[in-house]
C-alpha cells in the first residue's frame, strides 16, 4: 500500500528527530557518566577507540572558528543549510531521497546543537588501523550526514530519466490527445 506524500514526509522528519536524539544521547553518555574527556580513550576494538575531541571546524576540520563571531557565523551558515534541507524535504516526494535528506538534517541538527551549546562539536569515534587514521575522529551526526549524502548521490546517479520521459509520464497531468476524424 502506497503511503501518501504527507505520510512519507512525516516519517522523514521523524527519522531526522531520531538521528538527533540518538546523537544527543550518545554524546551525553560519553561526556556525562563516562566522562570521556578525562578518562578516555577507551579501546572497544583493535581498530576502534572512543576518544574525546573538540572540533571547532566543519567537515574535515575546515573553516575552523577561532572567535565567537566565527562560531556564530558557522552556526548561521550550517543553520541555513539545515533549513534548506528541511524545505527540500517539504518539496520531495520520493522516500529514498527523503531518507537521505532526513539523515542529513538530523546530523546537522546534532552538530549545530553542539556548536551552539559548547562552541565546538563533540567528536569521539576514532576508526584506525594501527596509527593510520583514514578518517578524522567523528560522531553519529557526522556519520548520518555522510550516509545521507551518499544515499542522495547514489539515487541521483542511478535514477536516470528514460529516453522520451517527460513530466506527463511522472504522474502529474495526463497528456491531452487530439483525434482527427477523416
Amino acid at each position: 500500500m502506497a503511503r501518501s506524500i504527507a505520510a512519507r514526509r512525516s516519517i522523514a522528519f521523524a527519522i531526522a528527530l531520531v538521528v538527533f536524539a540518538v546523537d544527543r544521547s550518545v554524546k551525553w553518555l560519553l561526556v556525562g557518566p563516562y566522562d570521556l574527556e578525562r578518562s578516555g580513550p577507551y579501546t572497544l576494538l583493535p581498530i576502534f577507540d572512543l576518544r574525546f575531541t573538540q572540533n571547532f571546524g566543519v567537515s574535515l576540520g575546515m573553516f575552523t572558528a577561532t572567535s565567537a563571531e566565527m562560531r556564530m557565523g558557522l552556526i548561521l551558515v550550517t543553520g541555513l543549510i539545515a533549513l534548506g534541507v528541511a524545505v527540500w524535504m517539504l518539496r520531495e516526494r520520493l522516500m529514498g531521497d527523503l531518507l537521505g535528506l532526513a539523515l542529513v538534517l538530523g546530523g546537522a541538527m546534532g552538530n549545530i546543537y553542539d556548536r551552539f551549546m559548547w562552541g565546538f562539536v563533540i567528536d569521539y569515534a576514532d576508526l584506525h588501523i594501527g596509527e593510520w587514521r583514514p578518517f578524522l575522529i567523528f560522531n553519529i551526526a557526522d556519520a548520518a550526514i555522510t550516509f545521507g549524502v551518499l544515499i542522495l548521490l547514489a539515487r541521483s546517479l542511478l535514477s536516470r530519466e528514460k529516453p522520451g520521459a517527460d513530466e506527463n509520464q511522472q504522474g502529474d497531468v495526463p497528456a491531452a490527445t487530439e483525434t482527427i476524424d477523416a
